[in-house]
């Protein structure tokens, strides 16, 4: 495969859900929400004039709306932002669908009027068809992948039939997002439809490398780290901000090693949505990825063990025809040890190395031939 970068280790669907249910969950294990005190967001107002909103909250505090049912009233910035939830659930569910196949269950977005949806590529894994439900039907449609894309873990499928009413989400410029907006997560957690849950954006520019086990492996960069809970089946969804618009999509959540591989409450990630439209748009319009935007060495690689049984480098297992490498003079049964200045020891820390390296970037490529030492400088290609 070629390779992108790591940072954080985290999995995908955990076998214990498969043992409960059917289906097996495509997503994150299970981590606990994150619910936060309203008390908290009162300067959080959707028109963004918080000082002016808190004393005229003050200034209300017997105002009929918000009523608690105990003669108490809310203040009227909590209103506001329990109204703006309110009402970016009623913008967005609609267009978040369930998807399942015969060994996976996942969620995912209605990206056009056409009928395409876009969800993760561990949600559809290697089938090709698929029973997906709306937010306001229990009829499942019948919908075939168009492409799946598993080196940045996205997909689209496209329905057979599109409803009447289907609504096209609308997605925003992950680029503007700040740590510290309020996101609500919405997909089909543990097979529940239609769920949302609510956090903040703790993160963005994250690094972090699926597992083999219930994932697809790849590693992506860019990701949003999010405290929205992130449960076995929100994979594919939607993480949306105040405004209503999507700026990624939930994929993945922390494990913590020292744990036993337990969930990191509180941790996961999304793709953002400059990436989902980018590949998504590709997929609509080719029926496949041309251009990812990522470099790539143009080999396929696996971490080789030293004579003390750690990992020492990364064996060249085939070098693909025309690409980097081969356009450099690397070929099957060398080891890369380092590129540039980072010393490389696994198929992750190659792909770290190369993670926020661009097409086209020249890298010096350190390798082990006949058992001596040699260096190539590497045009890098793309994904």
């Amino acid at each position: 495969m070629d390779l992108m970068s790591a940072g954080a280790r985290v999995s995908g669907d955990p076998d214990r859900h498969a043992r409960r249910r059917p289906a097996r969950f495509a997503g994150a294990p299970r981590a606990a929400a994150l619910c936060a005190c309203a008390a908290l967001l009162l300067g959080a107002c959707v028109d963004g004039s918080a000082g002016g909103r808190a004393s005229t909250a003050e200034a209300s505090a017997t105002a009929s709306r918000g009523a608690d049912g105990g003669g108490r009233t809310a203040p009227l910035a909590a209103t506001d932002l329990q109204t703006a939830y309110e009402q970016v659930i009623r913008q967005v569910l609609p267009s978040v669908v369930q998807i399942q196949g015969t060994r996976a269950l996942g969620s995912g977005i209605v990206y056009d009027g056409q009928g395409h949806i876009v969800t993760n590529a561990h949600v559809v894994r290697d089938e090709k068809s698929f029973k997906v439900t709306t937010a306001h039907s229990q009829q499942a449609l019948r919908a075939k992948l168009v492409f799946a894309y598993p080196d940045q873990d996205l997909a689209v499928v496209k329905l057979d039939r599109v409803p009447t009413g289907l609504r096209a989400a609308s997605f925003g410029d992950s680029t503007s997002v700040r740590v510290g907006q309020i996101v609500l997560a919405m997909g089909s957690p543990l097979g529940l439809s239609s769920s949302v849950t609510q956090g903040i954006v703790s993160a963005t520019g994250r690094t972090v490398t699926e597992s083999g086990d219930g994932g697809t492996g790849a590693t992506i960069t860019d990701l949003v780290q999010t405290s929205a809970a992130i449960n076995p089946g929100n994979s594919g969804g939607a993480l949306v901000g105040l405004d209503g618009k999507v700026i990624g999509i939930p994929t993945l959540a922390a494990t913590d090693p020292d744990l036993g591989g337990s969930a990191a409450p509180g941790i996961g990630f999304a793709i953002p949505s400059r990436t989902v439209t980018t590949i998504a748009g590709q997929i609509i319009s080719s029926g496949r990825v041309t251009n990812s935007g990522r470099a790539a060495l143009g080999i396929s690689a696996r971490t080789v063990l030293g004579r003390n049984s750690e990992p020492d480098g990364v064996a060249v297992v085939r070098v693909h025809k025309g690409g980097a490498a081969d356009k450099s003079g690397l070929r099957a049964g060398d080891t890369i040890t380092r590129v540039d200045s980072t010393r490389i020891t696994t198929v992750t820390s190659l792909a770290e190395a190369l993670a926020h390296q661009k097409p086209g970037a020249t890298v010096k490529v350190t390798y082990v031939r006949d058992g001596h030492e040699r260096t190539a400088r590497v045009r890098l290609g793309t994904m």
